[in-house]
Parts: C-alpha cells; structure tokens; sequence
C-alpha cells in the first residue's frame, strides 16, 4: 500500500473540525511535506514524527527514498497545534506496509515526542463530542487527557502512553488496553478564600447578592474604597449550587480549549480579568478567534472590579453577551459563536477618587461626569441590580461570636431551594434554566405576576421612566424574590423590592 486516509481532529468551539490525514508514497528523491493550510507547528511534525518512529523501533521515513506527502483535508481549514503528530505517524505507517491494521471508524490525536510518548493536547472534550456525534467508535487520546475524557459516555475511548503501545494495541500484537471507563466525579464542597461569613455588617448588600445569585442576574455594586464590594463578588463562588453534570461537560470542554481543564471543573467557573484587559482577552478573538474571559466564565460569574476603570469599548461589547448569552465573532477567514452565559458582577466607586458625596472627594464635576458616563445607558439598563455598599462604623467591624451559625450555610440553602424551584417550573423550556434566561414571552407563561403587582410595576414603570427591557427584567427579578419567599405569585411586595434595585443612585 502507498496509501493510507486516519482521521483527526481539530479542536474548536462548540465543537472541533475532523481532518483527514492522508498519506502517500511515490518513488523518487526523497521529500518529505505537509500540506492543507498547516501551521508552523504542524509543519514541524516532520521532524517530530521522524524522530519517534525510529525510536518507536521502525524505519524514519527520513531514511527512505521517497517522496512523502501528507495531506490535512479539508485544505480550506487552518490546522494548528501538534495534535496531529500522532495520526501523521500512523498514516505514514500504514501508507509503507510498516504496520496493518482497519482504520474505519477510529480517530486520532496526540502530540509525540522525539523518543514516541504522547502528549496531552487543548481542546480533546470537543474532539470526542463532535467524533462520537459523526459516528466514530474508537478514539485514540494521550494518557495525560484520560481524567477528562472519562467525561464523555457513548464512544469507546483509549488513553495510550506512546506510540509503541498503540501500534501494538492496533496490530493487536501485544499491550492491548481497556477503554476507559466514565468516572463523573463526586460533588464538591463550596470553597472560597472570600468566605461569606467573614464580611461584617453590609446585610443589604448580603441580601441583594443572595438575591442575585439564586436568579443569576446582573448586579453592580457601587460605593467607597475598602467598603467590602470585591469580597461580596467573590463570597459568591461559595454560595451557587454545583454545576449539572451537562453544564459540567460544557465548561470543562470550553477550558479544556484554552489548557485549565486537567480535571472535571464541577463548581461555577469565577473569572475576575484586569481593569487593563484588552477587548480580544476579555471578549475573545484574534486572526483565528479563541474564546475569551466572558466565555470562560460560561455557567459562572464575570467578575469585573473597578468597572468605570476598563476601557470604554471593552464594556461595550459586553451588550451582546448580556443579552443574547453568546458571542459572534466575525473575521476574513470565517465567524465562529462562542458561549456566554454568565452573571456579571461590577463593582465600582461612585467617583474617580471614591469618596463623592463626602468632604474627603476632590473630584471636580467633569471629571466625575467623564468616569460615570463610561458606563453607557444600554450597558446600565442590562444590569438587574445597583446595590450601594456604603461605609461601615468601627464597631461593626468587631469580632463575631463564634455560636452563631453560619451565614452562609443559610444562604446557600435558600439559594438551592429557589434554583430547585426554577428547575421543576422551566423543565419544559430547554432554553431557560434560571429566572434570568426568561425571553418575554416566557415571561407570560412562567412568572405568574399577580394582577396587584402588575399594576405596581406599571405605575413605577411611568415614575422611572423603564424602558421595555427594565420592564421585563424586573418581573425576572421579581420571580427570583417571590422563589426565595417560597411564593407561586409575584406579590406587590416582591415588585416593590426588586424596583429599588433598579434605581441607579449615580
């Protein structure tokens, strides 16, 4: 045979592109190419791929005299990363008569090293979503990527250490090992270096962001420096429930993307990007888009402090993805659709200095003007909550009484019974998990808004001057306070306490 077809992978988002790696072998003077639009590290898998099958025990194809060519079909998509030195080697074999065996519905991937072991590789979660979707049976992945892909049921999936096992497993020779069993990890304790309990006084803003978390809704939080906005932010990654074991899937395989993932991610992703992000880290993109921090935080939360301080297009961008839950990215050589579904968090002083409406701020009025208007109108309106967290005395700073009961253990059940509750109300609308991802017309069927409060909201509608999305987004959060009272209607009370989150003091 002078001619050999093993398949690969691309990893993308959602869902990874399979490469047909075809090798040929014709008489002449010796070459050795690759070709379909690769990469320089692809490229470079000539020499990679050369080195372990002579240390694997067989012939470099640097030692025949012939000209080798390996194709990454389809040409049009740019292949990147070593992930392909595995299915190169093999196609190259196989093209020789080195060895035989039936590639028909296996997959490959893997980097090699010079001496024929097998790297890990980004982005494998993708690579076995999308084969076993196309009707692969076997997929062949680095040992390195085993704990992961244990994720994944419906395909049988081999973690072989190097090049020598898995040409002996293939020719069924010797070393013939197991596919991998699925092992979905336990749930986790709820961990946070910011731990709820420890944040003194703020019982207002405690209940805005008890509130904010059991709906996943957006909350800004504004007031003085050292006040306990950051802390309140981060006391929230203790206080959401465990991820399902879909969304589990779905976040691993998102940061498996990038290389964070070398084990299942079961909490709620926590992403907190510098003020001095560029647009392309915080929003994703490039020449060859890649996910960035807002869809990093996918099923979690986008915490961004000192908000004014980030850079006017930054925050801006961020329309879509609050509104759509996803991102488009569009350049020359194609778009791509990143996920995004997260609860924003901003945290923000109410001046440049901090200290305005204080004899302390030394702010002039333009300046204070400039930094609050970096902060857009549309980028205001999707933000479900404005919590002041104002100064606190001394004496609430005092040593707390070690016999009272956690907090937060409190909060953390309120907040997993309101999610329970959303849970059994939404489980036919595949689209809506939470109160947050209600679309209008959701919103007539599930919110369940009695008629007092209705008119409640109508009226301050007038006095607030709401635009339609307000309307809507305070019935969502109006939902969310009525779950947490165990309530099946929306009271004037509930609208009344989700309306003074709407009103944005600055």
């Amino acid at each position: 045979m002078s001619f050999s077809r093993i398949f690969g992978a691309q990893p993308a988002l959602p869902k990874a592109h399979i490469v047909s790696v075809e090798a040929d072998l014709t008489k002449g003077l010796h070459s050795f190419s690759i070709v379909g639009l690769p990469d320089k590290a692809v490229e470079e898998a000539r020499d990679r791929v050369g080195s372990a099958i002579k240390n694997t025990g067989l012939t470099s194809p640097k030692t025949v005299n012939k000209k080798i060519i390996i194709s990454l079909s389809p040409a049009e998509l740019k292949k990147e990363g070593a992930g392909f030195d595995l299915p190169v080697a093999l196609a190259y074999l196989l093209a020789a008569g080195d060895i035989s065996f039936d590639p028909e519905g296996k997959l490959f991937i893997g980097e090699l090293t010079l001496d024929g072991s097998i790297k890990s590789v980004k982005g494998i979660l993708s690579i076995i979503l999308c084969a076993r979707d196309l009707g692969f049976e076997e997929i062949f992945i680095p040992e390195e990527n085993a704990r992961e892909a244990t994720l994944i049921s419906g395909v049988k999936i081999f973690a072989l250490p190097s090049l020598r096992h898995t040409i002996d497993h293939l020719t069924k020779k010797d070393h013939l090992i197991p596919p991998l069993a699925r092992n979905l990890p336990l749930a986790s304790d709820a961990v946070s270096t910011f731990a709820f309990d420890d944040i003194r006084g703020q019982s207002a803003a405690k209940r805005a962001i008890e509130i904010a978390a059991a709906g996943k809704h957006n909350i800004a939080l504004y007031g003085p420096p050292g006040t306990g906005k950051t802390m309140l932010a981060r006391a929230v990654t203790e206080l959401l429930p465990d991820l399902s074991e879909e969304e589990m899937i779905e976040v691993t395989t998102i940061h498996s993307m990038v290389g964070n993932a070398q084990r299942a991610i079961t909490r709620p992703p926590f992403r907190s990007p510098h003020h001095t992000s560029s647009y392309a880290s915080l929003i994703g993109g490039g020449t060859f888009p890649r996910p960035g921090e807002a869809t990093l935080a996918h099923r979690g939360v986008l915490f961004l402090d000192e908000f004014p301080e980030f850079h006017r297009d930054v925050i801006n961008a961020l329309r879509e993805p609050l509104e759509d839950r996803t991102i488009s990215v569009a350049r020359a050589r194609g778009s791509h659709v990143f996920p995004a579904n997260f609860m924003l968090i901003a945290a923000l002083n109410p001046c440049p200095c901090g200290f305005w409406g204080t004899n302390r701020c030394e702010c002039m009025p333009h300046a204070v003007e400039k930094y609050r208007k970096k902060i857009s109108g549309p980028i205001a309106d999707r933000i479900d909550m404005w919590v002041q967290v104002g100064e606190m005395p001394p004496e609430a700073l005092k040593k707390a009484n070690k016999s009272i009961s956690s907090d937060a253990l409190r909060v953390r059940e309120r907040i997993s019974q309101a999610r329970t509750v959303q849970e059994c109300r939404f489980e036919k609308m595949p689209h809506v998990r939470v109160n947050a991802d209600m679309k209008p017309k959701d919103i007539e069927i599930a919110a369940n808004l009695s008629s007092e409060a209705e008119e409640t909201l109508v009226d301050a509608a007038h006095r607030l001057k709401l635009s339609p999305r307000g309307y809507h987004r305070t019935i969502k959060l109006a939902r969310t306070i009525a779950d947490l009272a165990q309530s099946l209607t929306i009271d004037p009370a509930h609208m009344l306490e989700a309306l003074q989150y709407r009103a944005r003091h600055l």
